[in-house]
C-alpha cells in the first residue's frame, strides 16, 4: 500500500506547479494560489502515509522524480515548453533512476 500511496503522493506532486503558473495570469491569480496549496498538503499527506514503510531517501527520490517528469510532460503537452532531445533525455534519466529505487 505505501508503493501507491508514493504513487499517489508523486502525481499529486504534479498540480503545484501546475497552479503556480495559473497564477501568473490575473484571471487565475487566486485559484491557482489555492490550487498550489491544496496540491502540497495532499501530496506531502501521502509521502508522509508512504514513509512509514519505505526508506526516506527512496521515497524523496521517487516522489521528486514523478512530480518533475510528469510536470515536464505537462508543460510540453499544455503551455508548449519544448521537448527538445536533451529535455525528453534527462527526463528518461530521471525516470531511469526512479525504476532504479524501485527495483532496488
Amino acid at each position: 500500500m505505501s508503493w501507491i500511496y508514493l504513487i499517489v503522493a508523486g502525481l499529486l506532486e504534479i498540480g503545484w506547479p501546475v497552479g503556480l503558473k495559473m497564477a501568473q495570469t490575473p484571471g487565475t491569480r487566486l485559484v491557482g494560489v489555492a490550487m498550489a496549496v491544496v496540491f502540497i498538503v495532499a501530496s506531502g499527506f501521502f509521502l508522509y502515509l508512504a514513509q512509514k514503510q519505505i526508506p526516506i531517501g527512496t521515497a524523496y527520490a521517487v516522489w521528486t522524480g514523478i512530480g518533475a517528469a510528469g510536470t515536464f510532460l505537462v508543460g510540453v503537452l499544455f503551455y508548449q515548453d519544448p521537448a527538445t532531445l536533451l529535455r525528453v533525455s534527462g527526463v528518461l534519466l530521471i525516470v531511469s533512476g526512479v525504476v532504479l529505487l524501485k527495483i532496488a
